[in-house]
Protein backbone atom coordinates (compact mmCIF):
# COMPACT_ATOMS: atom_id res chain seq x y z
CA UNK A 1 0.00 0.00 0.00
CA UNK A 2 1.26 3.26 -1.18
CA UNK A 3 1.61 6.07 1.72
CA UNK A 4 2.47 8.47 -1.41
CA UNK A 5 -0.61 11.06 -0.93
CA UNK A 6 -2.68 12.39 1.74
CA UNK A 7 -5.81 10.16 2.91
CA UNK A 8 -7.98 11.42 5.73
CA UNK A 9 -10.92 8.55 5.57
CA UNK A 10 -11.43 5.74 7.85
CA UNK A 11 -10.24 2.30 6.24
CA UNK A 12 -11.81 -0.75 5.98
CA UNK A 13 -8.21 -2.62 7.46
CA UNK A 14 -9.29 -0.61 10.30
CA UNK A 15 -13.50 -2.21 10.43
CA UNK A 16 -14.45 -4.91 12.62
CA UNK A 17 -16.10 -7.33 10.14
CA UNK A 18 -16.36 -10.60 11.65
CA UNK A 19 -19.42 -12.69 11.65
CA UNK A 20 -21.20 -8.98 10.30
CA UNK A 21 -22.69 -8.53 6.96
CA UNK A 22 -20.34 -5.79 4.86
CA UNK A 23 -22.09 -4.01 2.02
CA UNK A 24 -19.02 -3.47 -0.55
CA UNK A 25 -19.87 -0.96 -3.59
CA UNK A 26 -17.77 -2.02 -5.85
CA UNK A 27 -16.70 -1.09 -9.41
CA UNK A 28 -17.77 -4.25 -11.71
CA UNK A 29 -18.97 -2.01 -14.34
CA UNK A 30 -17.07 -4.42 -17.20
CA UNK A 31 -17.58 -4.96 -20.52
CA UNK A 32 -19.70 -8.02 -21.73
CA UNK A 33 -19.03 -10.04 -24.96
CA UNK A 34 -21.12 -13.20 -25.57
CA UNK A 35 -22.92 -13.28 -22.35
CA UNK A 36 -19.63 -13.39 -20.66
CA UNK A 37 -17.12 -11.09 -19.22
CA UNK A 38 -15.00 -9.49 -22.01
CA UNK A 39 -12.83 -7.58 -19.75
CA UNK A 40 -12.30 -8.45 -16.15
CA UNK A 41 -9.71 -5.80 -15.43
CA UNK A 42 -11.89 -4.05 -12.93
CA UNK A 43 -13.35 -7.12 -11.14
CA UNK A 44 -9.49 -7.94 -10.61
CA UNK A 45 -9.29 -4.24 -8.87
CA UNK A 46 -11.96 -4.80 -6.67
CA UNK A 47 -10.49 -8.86 -4.96
CA UNK A 48 -7.81 -7.36 -2.23
CA UNK A 49 -10.82 -5.78 -0.51
CA UNK A 50 -13.04 -8.42 -0.77
CA UNK A 51 -10.41 -11.51 -0.31
CA UNK A 52 -9.65 -8.91 3.18
CA UNK A 53 -13.14 -9.28 4.13
CA UNK A 54 -13.79 -13.13 3.69
CA UNK A 55 -10.22 -13.40 5.87
CA UNK A 56 -11.76 -11.39 8.50
CA UNK A 57 -14.78 -13.57 8.89
CA UNK A 58 -17.27 -11.40 7.24
CA UNK A 59 -20.72 -11.94 5.35
CA UNK A 60 -20.13 -10.10 1.92
CA UNK A 61 -22.62 -8.57 -0.11
CA UNK A 62 -21.13 -6.98 -3.13
CA UNK A 63 -23.58 -4.44 -5.58
CA UNK A 64 -22.27 -2.09 -8.41
CA UNK A 65 -24.01 -0.87 -11.55
CA UNK A 66 -23.24 -2.22 -15.31
CA UNK A 67 -23.60 -0.01 -18.16
CA UNK A 68 -26.38 2.51 -18.82
CA UNK A 69 -29.74 0.24 -18.53
CA UNK A 70 -33.05 1.22 -19.13
CA UNK A 71 -34.77 -0.90 -16.26
CA UNK A 72 -34.37 -4.16 -15.84
CA UNK A 73 -32.44 -4.70 -18.79
CA UNK A 74 -31.62 -8.66 -19.33
CA UNK A 75 -28.69 -7.85 -21.18
CA UNK A 76 -26.87 -6.29 -18.52
CA UNK A 77 -27.70 -8.65 -15.79
CA UNK A 78 -25.09 -9.11 -12.92
CA UNK A 79 -24.69 -12.68 -13.75
CA UNK A 80 -21.72 -13.20 -16.19
CA UNK A 81 -19.89 -10.75 -13.23
CA UNK A 82 -20.67 -13.35 -10.82
CA UNK A 83 -19.54 -16.04 -12.25
CA UNK A 84 -16.05 -14.40 -13.38
CA UNK A 85 -15.41 -13.02 -9.92
CA UNK A 86 -16.58 -16.61 -8.53
CA UNK A 87 -13.55 -17.91 -10.59
CA UNK A 88 -11.37 -15.61 -9.71
CA UNK A 89 -11.91 -15.96 -5.50
CA UNK A 90 -12.43 -19.61 -6.16
CA UNK A 91 -15.64 -19.41 -4.08
CA UNK A 92 -18.99 -19.32 -5.43
CA UNK A 93 -20.56 -15.82 -5.80
CA UNK A 94 -24.37 -16.44 -5.31
CA UNK A 95 -26.27 -13.78 -8.38
CA UNK A 96 -29.02 -12.47 -5.85
CA UNK A 97 -32.45 -11.96 -7.44
CA UNK A 98 -32.42 -7.61 -7.34
CA UNK A 99 -31.06 -4.58 -5.88
CA UNK A 100 -33.18 -4.54 -2.82
CA UNK A 101 -36.30 -5.66 -1.26
CA UNK A 102 -37.48 -8.85 1.10
CA UNK A 103 -36.18 -11.51 -1.49
CA UNK A 104 -32.88 -10.04 -1.61
CA UNK A 105 -32.82 -9.55 2.43
CA UNK A 106 -33.45 -12.81 3.10
CA UNK A 107 -30.63 -13.92 0.80
CA UNK A 108 -28.05 -11.28 2.61
CA UNK A 109 -29.44 -13.16 5.90
CA UNK A 110 -28.89 -16.24 4.80
CA UNK A 111 -24.83 -15.73 3.91
CA UNK A 112 -22.13 -17.56 6.38
CA UNK A 113 -18.45 -15.75 7.09
CA UNK A 114 -17.08 -15.44 3.36
CA UNK A 115 -19.64 -16.21 1.62
CA UNK A 116 -20.45 -13.27 -1.26
CA UNK A 117 -23.70 -12.75 -3.09
CA UNK A 118 -23.68 -10.18 -5.87
CA UNK A 119 -26.87 -7.72 -5.90
CA UNK A 120 -27.96 -7.29 -9.89
CA UNK A 121 -27.22 -4.14 -11.80
CA UNK A 122 -28.05 -1.05 -9.03
CA UNK A 123 -29.04 1.16 -12.09
CA UNK A 124 -31.72 -1.35 -12.55
CA UNK A 125 -33.45 0.87 -9.63
CA UNK A 126 -34.62 4.39 -11.08
CA UNK A 127 -34.04 5.54 -7.56
CA UNK A 128 -29.79 4.95 -7.26
CA UNK A 129 -28.97 7.83 -9.87
CA UNK A 130 -31.12 10.37 -8.25
CA UNK A 131 -29.62 8.94 -4.63
CA UNK A 132 -33.32 8.30 -3.73
CA UNK A 133 -33.63 7.26 0.04
CA UNK A 134 -35.89 4.40 -0.68
CA UNK A 135 -33.08 2.46 -2.53
CA UNK A 136 -30.34 3.85 0.16
CA UNK A 137 -32.53 2.29 2.81
CA UNK A 138 -33.64 -0.85 1.13
CA UNK A 139 -29.14 -1.24 0.72
CA UNK A 140 -28.76 -0.27 4.68
CA UNK A 141 -31.03 -3.25 5.35
CA UNK A 142 -29.01 -5.92 4.00
CA UNK A 143 -25.85 -4.61 5.79
CA UNK A 144 -24.17 -4.09 9.26
CA UNK A 145 -21.02 -2.22 7.90
CA UNK A 146 -20.89 -0.50 4.24
CA UNK A 147 -17.67 -0.17 2.56
CA UNK A 148 -16.87 1.47 -0.74
CA UNK A 149 -14.14 0.09 -3.15
CA UNK A 150 -15.71 2.44 -6.21
CA UNK A 151 -13.53 5.09 -7.02
CA UNK A 152 -15.03 4.62 -10.55
CA UNK A 153 -18.04 5.58 -9.32
CA UNK A 154 -17.04 7.85 -6.22
CA UNK A 155 -17.55 11.66 -8.14
CA UNK A 156 -21.77 10.10 -8.74
CA UNK A 157 -24.09 10.93 -5.54
CA UNK A 158 -26.16 7.54 -5.60
CA UNK A 159 -27.30 5.77 -3.50
CA UNK A 160 -25.09 2.95 -3.70
CA UNK A 161 -21.97 5.38 -3.46
CA UNK A 162 -23.70 8.20 -1.18
CA UNK A 163 -27.15 7.64 0.30
CA UNK A 164 -26.31 4.26 2.01
CA UNK A 165 -23.09 5.61 3.67
CA UNK A 166 -24.79 7.64 5.95
CA UNK A 167 -26.87 4.85 6.71
CA UNK A 168 -24.32 2.51 7.96
CA UNK A 169 -20.56 2.90 9.59
CA UNK A 170 -18.81 3.54 6.24
CA UNK A 171 -15.15 2.87 5.20
CA UNK A 172 -13.05 3.24 2.25
CA UNK A 173 -12.43 0.11 0.38
CA UNK A 174 -8.22 -0.67 -0.12
CA UNK A 175 -8.74 0.03 -3.94
CA UNK A 176 -10.28 3.26 -3.56
CA UNK A 177 -7.92 4.82 -0.27
CA UNK A 178 -4.97 3.72 -3.01
CA UNK A 179 -6.42 5.85 -5.90
CA UNK A 180 -6.99 8.80 -3.88
CA UNK A 181 -3.38 8.68 -2.29
CA UNK A 182 -1.85 8.25 -5.71
CA UNK A 183 -3.49 10.97 -7.65
CA UNK A 184 -3.48 13.22 -4.64
CA UNK A 185 0.33 12.73 -4.37
CA UNK A 186 0.51 14.14 -7.70
CA UNK A 187 -0.74 17.50 -6.37
CA UNK A 188 1.54 17.53 -3.43
CA UNK A 189 5.25 17.24 -3.25
CA UNK A 190 6.00 15.33 -6.81
CA UNK A 191 9.36 14.86 -7.68
CA UNK A 192 10.45 17.47 -10.56
CA UNK A 193 9.78 18.23 -12.90
CA UNK A 194 5.96 17.57 -13.24
CA UNK A 195 4.85 17.09 -16.64
CA UNK A 196 0.84 16.85 -17.78
CA UNK A 197 0.07 15.66 -20.71
CA UNK A 198 -4.12 15.95 -21.04
CA UNK A 199 -5.62 14.99 -24.63
CA UNK A 200 -9.40 14.22 -25.53
CA UNK A 201 -12.16 16.03 -27.08
CA UNK A 202 -13.60 18.73 -24.88
CA UNK A 203 -11.33 21.69 -23.37
CA UNK A 204 -14.80 22.18 -20.96
CA UNK A 205 -14.06 18.66 -19.51
CA UNK A 206 -10.96 19.44 -18.18
CA UNK A 207 -10.74 23.02 -17.98
CA UNK A 208 -10.69 23.00 -14.25
CA UNK A 209 -7.79 20.08 -14.35
CA UNK A 210 -5.10 22.81 -16.98
CA UNK A 211 -6.15 25.83 -14.08
CA UNK A 212 -5.02 23.54 -11.20
CA UNK A 213 -2.17 22.57 -12.80
CA UNK A 214 -1.15 25.78 -14.33
CA UNK A 215 -0.20 26.69 -10.68
CA UNK A 216 1.67 23.87 -9.96
CA UNK A 217 3.29 21.86 -12.51
CA UNK A 218 6.31 22.43 -14.87
CA UNK A 219 4.75 21.53 -18.12
CA UNK A 220 1.40 20.73 -19.64
CA UNK A 221 1.14 18.84 -23.48
CA UNK A 222 -1.98 19.42 -24.73
CA UNK A 223 -3.45 16.96 -27.17
CA UNK A 224 -6.17 15.51 -28.93
CA UNK A 225 -8.96 17.09 -30.42
CA UNK A 226 -8.91 19.81 -27.49
CA UNK A 227 -5.80 21.29 -29.22
CA UNK A 228 -8.56 22.28 -31.55
CA UNK A 229 -10.28 25.11 -29.58
CA UNK A 230 -6.92 26.59 -28.07
CA UNK A 231 -5.51 26.89 -31.94
CA UNK A 232 -8.98 28.39 -32.59
CA UNK A 233 -8.12 30.78 -29.84
CA UNK A 234 -5.05 31.57 -31.77
CA UNK A 235 -6.48 32.44 -35.00
CA UNK A 236 -5.76 28.77 -36.61
CA UNK A 237 -7.91 27.42 -39.33
CA UNK A 238 -9.16 24.08 -38.13
CA UNK A 239 -10.97 22.92 -41.03
CA UNK A 240 -13.29 20.14 -40.78
CA UNK A 241 -11.81 19.61 -37.17
CA UNK A 242 -13.83 18.62 -34.08
CA UNK A 243 -13.89 21.60 -32.80
CA UNK A 244 -15.46 22.16 -29.66
CA UNK A 245 -16.99 26.09 -29.62
CA UNK A 246 -17.72 26.82 -26.10
CA UNK A 247 -14.06 25.63 -25.53
CA UNK A 248 -12.46 28.22 -27.60
CA UNK A 249 -12.76 30.98 -24.71
CA UNK A 250 -11.35 28.83 -22.10
CA UNK A 251 -8.71 27.71 -24.11
CA UNK A 252 -8.05 31.19 -24.62
CA UNK A 253 -8.10 31.93 -21.12
CA UNK A 254 -5.58 29.36 -20.44
CA UNK A 255 -3.34 30.59 -22.88
CA UNK A 256 -3.62 33.47 -21.19
CA UNK A 257 -2.69 32.42 -17.64
CA UNK A 258 -0.01 30.16 -18.60
CA UNK A 259 1.88 33.71 -20.10
CA UNK A 260 1.48 34.18 -16.68
CA UNK A 261 2.73 31.60 -14.61
CA UNK A 262 5.88 29.22 -14.20
CA UNK A 263 4.32 26.73 -16.16
CA UNK A 264 4.74 25.74 -20.05
CA UNK A 265 1.66 25.22 -22.19
CA UNK A 266 2.53 23.08 -24.75
CA UNK A 267 0.64 23.05 -28.12
CA UNK A 268 1.35 20.20 -31.21
CA UNK A 269 3.50 21.94 -33.90
CA UNK A 270 2.63 19.45 -36.54
CA UNK A 271 -0.80 17.47 -36.88
CA UNK A 272 -2.22 14.44 -39.00
CA UNK A 273 -5.14 15.10 -40.85
CA UNK A 274 -7.26 12.79 -42.90
CA UNK A 275 -10.87 13.67 -44.87
CA UNK A 276 -12.85 11.76 -42.70
CA UNK A 277 -12.76 9.94 -39.19
CA UNK A 278 -12.26 6.50 -40.87
CA UNK A 279 -9.45 3.69 -40.32
CA UNK A 280 -9.38 3.60 -44.25
CA UNK A 281 -8.76 7.64 -44.43
CA UNK A 282 -5.55 8.34 -46.13
CA UNK A 283 -3.43 9.82 -43.06
CA UNK A 284 -1.73 13.19 -44.81
CA UNK A 285 0.96 14.78 -41.84
CA UNK A 286 1.30 18.64 -42.16
CA UNK A 287 4.20 21.11 -40.76
CA UNK A 288 1.87 23.22 -38.81
CA UNK A 289 -1.76 23.45 -37.46
CA UNK A 290 -3.50 25.28 -39.86
CA UNK A 291 -5.63 22.68 -41.31
CA UNK A 292 -7.24 23.06 -44.68
CA UNK A 293 -11.15 22.84 -45.81
CA UNK A 294 -11.99 19.05 -46.00
CA UNK A 295 -9.83 17.76 -44.15
CA UNK A 296 -9.93 16.96 -40.02
CA UNK A 297 -6.83 16.85 -37.65
CA UNK A 298 -6.57 12.98 -36.26
CA UNK A 299 -3.98 12.99 -34.25
CA UNK A 300 -0.45 15.05 -33.36
CA UNK A 301 2.40 14.93 -35.77
CA UNK A 302 5.59 12.53 -35.61
CA UNK A 303 7.36 16.06 -34.39
CA UNK A 304 4.67 17.09 -31.64
CA UNK A 305 4.50 13.01 -30.48
CA UNK A 306 8.45 13.10 -30.47
CA UNK A 307 8.67 16.74 -28.29
CA UNK A 308 6.70 15.19 -25.90
CA UNK A 309 7.93 12.24 -25.24
CA UNK A 310 11.12 13.75 -24.38
CA UNK A 311 9.49 15.73 -22.36
CA UNK A 312 8.13 12.71 -20.47
CA UNK A 313 11.01 10.93 -20.64
CA UNK A 314 13.11 13.71 -18.66
CA UNK A 315 10.05 13.99 -16.03
CA UNK A 316 9.94 13.19 -12.31
CA UNK A 317 6.32 12.83 -12.01
CA UNK A 318 4.14 12.31 -15.60
CA UNK A 319 0.40 12.66 -15.11
CA UNK A 320 -1.64 11.48 -18.43
CA UNK A 321 -5.29 11.88 -19.02
CA UNK A 322 -6.62 11.40 -22.38
CA UNK A 323 -5.19 10.20 -25.98
CA UNK A 324 -3.41 12.17 -28.29
CA UNK A 325 -5.55 11.39 -31.60
CA UNK A 326 -7.94 9.19 -32.79
CA UNK A 327 -6.07 5.92 -31.95
CA UNK A 328 -9.04 3.42 -32.00
CA UNK A 329 -8.05 3.96 -36.27
CA UNK A 330 -4.32 2.67 -36.95
CA UNK A 331 -4.25 5.59 -39.16
CA UNK A 332 -3.97 7.89 -36.14
CA UNK A 333 -2.64 6.15 -33.26
CA UNK A 334 0.97 6.72 -33.77
CA UNK A 335 0.98 9.86 -31.33
CA UNK A 336 -1.02 8.80 -28.57
CA UNK A 337 1.33 5.45 -29.53
CA UNK A 338 4.58 7.38 -29.17
CA UNK A 339 3.36 9.13 -25.57
CA UNK A 340 1.96 5.90 -23.69
CA UNK A 341 5.37 4.45 -24.75
CA UNK A 342 7.41 7.14 -23.49
CA UNK A 343 4.92 7.21 -20.57
CA UNK A 344 6.10 3.33 -19.74
CA UNK A 345 9.55 3.97 -19.95
CA UNK A 346 10.24 7.27 -18.29
CA UNK A 347 11.92 6.43 -14.80
CA UNK A 348 9.02 8.99 -13.52
CA UNK A 349 6.70 8.37 -11.48
CA UNK A 350 3.63 8.12 -14.03
CA UNK A 351 0.17 8.19 -13.37
CA UNK A 352 -2.41 7.57 -15.55
CA UNK A 353 -5.83 9.24 -15.72
CA UNK A 354 -7.98 5.60 -16.66
CA UNK A 355 -10.61 6.27 -19.45
CA UNK A 356 -9.61 6.61 -22.73
CA UNK A 357 -5.60 7.20 -21.65
CA UNK A 358 -6.24 3.41 -19.96
CA UNK A 359 -7.58 1.82 -22.70
CA UNK A 360 -4.66 2.54 -25.05
CA UNK A 361 -2.22 1.56 -22.70
CA UNK A 362 -4.31 -1.80 -22.59
CA UNK A 363 -4.15 -1.88 -26.39
CA UNK A 364 -0.32 -1.16 -26.77
CA UNK A 365 0.19 -3.57 -24.07
CA UNK A 366 1.82 -1.55 -21.59
CA UNK A 367 -0.76 -1.21 -18.69
CA UNK A 368 1.40 -2.94 -16.66
CA UNK A 369 4.64 -0.56 -17.14
CA UNK A 370 3.09 2.53 -14.93
CA UNK A 371 3.37 3.82 -11.45
CA UNK A 372 -0.42 3.93 -11.04
CA UNK A 373 -3.31 3.52 -13.51
CA UNK A 374 -6.78 4.73 -12.18
CA UNK A 375 -9.61 2.86 -12.52
CA UNK A 376 -11.59 6.30 -12.74
CA UNK A 377 -11.08 8.60 -15.50
CA UNK A 378 -14.03 11.22 -14.56
CA UNK A 379 -13.33 10.64 -10.64
CA UNK A 380 -9.45 11.02 -11.43
CA UNK A 381 -10.17 14.38 -13.18
CA UNK A 382 -12.35 15.87 -10.45
CA UNK A 383 -10.21 15.10 -7.65
CA UNK A 384 -7.25 16.32 -9.35
CA UNK A 385 -9.46 19.53 -9.58
CA UNK A 386 -9.88 20.07 -6.21
CA UNK A 387 -14.32 19.24 -6.41
CA UNK A 388 -15.17 16.82 -3.40
CA UNK A 389 -15.88 13.12 -4.59
CA UNK A 390 -19.80 12.76 -2.79
CA UNK A 391 -18.42 8.87 -2.19
CA UNK A 392 -15.62 9.54 -0.35
CA UNK A 393 -16.26 12.47 1.33
CA UNK A 394 -19.75 10.65 3.35
CA UNK A 395 -17.36 7.92 4.57
CA UNK A 396 -16.40 7.79 8.39
CA UNK A 397 -13.58 10.39 8.90
CA UNK A 398 -10.44 8.54 9.82
CA UNK A 399 -11.04 8.34 13.99
CA UNK A 400 -14.48 10.57 13.66
CA UNK A 401 -17.80 10.53 11.79
CA UNK A 402 -19.79 9.95 9.03
CA UNK A 403 -18.85 12.80 6.37
CA UNK A 404 -21.17 15.26 5.07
Amino acid sequence: MSERGQFRKASVRDADVADRTVLVRADLNVPLSGGAVGDDTRIRAALPTIELLRERGAKIVLCSHLGRPKGRDPELSMAPVAARLGELLGTEVTPAPGVVGAEVEAAAAALEPGQVLLLENTRWEPGEKADADEIAAGLAALADVYVNDAFGAAHRAHASTEGVAHRLPAYAGLLLEREVRELTAVLGDPERPLVVVLGGAKVTDKVGVIERFLEIADRILIGGAMCFSFFRAQGHQTGDSLVEEEGIELAGRAIALAAESDCELDLPTDLVLGARFSADAEPVAIDGVDVPPGMMGLDIGPASARAYAEAIEAAGTVFWNGPMGAFELAPFAAGTRTVAEAVASTAATTIVGGGDSGAALTEFGLADRVSWLSTGGGASLELIEGKPLPGVEALLDAGGENGS
